[in-house]
């Protein structure tokens, strides 16, 4: 099983369940290629997660569309 990192369990500690399962597939991909972090984005319907080659692996940015 993949271990996430201790800033990604971080960082989803206190979300609700809806958030944490919309971006917890995408820390996980992170997580297991260990490359590139995440970026989060608020836009109007939502959520979403994707990593981003410029972030450091381990680094979540939150982002608004």
């Amino acid at each position: 099983m993949i271990q996430l990192p201790a800033s990604y369990q971080e960082y989803l500690d206190g979300k609700d369940e809806r958030f944490i399962q919309t971006v917890r597939p995408i820390l996980l991909q992170s997580a297991a290629d260990k490359l590139h972090g995440v970026r989060v984005v608020d836009n109007p319907s939502g959520h979403q997660a994707h990593l981003d080659e410029s972030i450091p692996y381990g680094t979540i940015i939150e982002d608004i569309d």
